[in-house]
């Protein structure tokens, strides 16, 4: 049995991403990081919740000219996945796919309890709630 996510702790980070890390390659990984640091272990959770940040920073790049800090917070065995990016205007999840995609945010609905959008200083965040963790669904 894996010892799992802290029950009760209320944990953050930030990884900037206008520091050289664009890349969504990059940017899951740094995801992936922090999540196994903090007690998340689960390889098929962490590579939805990876996908998730990858379609949120890949959406911040198509839409908002790039992101600039990718936000973690987990409380529990739940965990919140944002994206700044620099542009006020709020996402709108498309209800087909076309030629040059057009999938993301399904993608993140998909994998997501929850996600949204909020206004942040210079521009706005758009945060996904992920789906709870493998150990602590009932």
């Amino acid at each position: 049995m894996t010892s799992g996510p802290p029950a009760v702790a209320d944990l953050a980070a930030a990884v900037d991403l206008l520091s050289g890390i664009r890349g969504v390659g990059t940017v899951r990984q740094a995801l992936r990081a922090v999540l196994r640091g903090w007690g998340f272990t689960d390889a098929d959770w962490l590579d939805a919740a990876a996908l998730v940040a990858g379609e949120l920073v890949s959406n911040a790049v198509r839409h908002a000219g790039g992101g600039r800090a990718l936000l973690l917070r987990a409380r529990g065995g739940h965990v919140w996945v944002s994206v700044v990016d620099g542009s006020s205007a709020r996402p709108v999840r498309s209800s087909t796919e076309g030629a040059d995609g057009g999938r993301g945010l399904l993608i993140v609905e998909a994998l997501s309890v929850r996600w949204g959008s909020a206004g942040h200083p210079g521009g706005k965040r758009v945060w996904a709630r992920l789906v709870p963790y493998p150990e602590l669904r009932y």
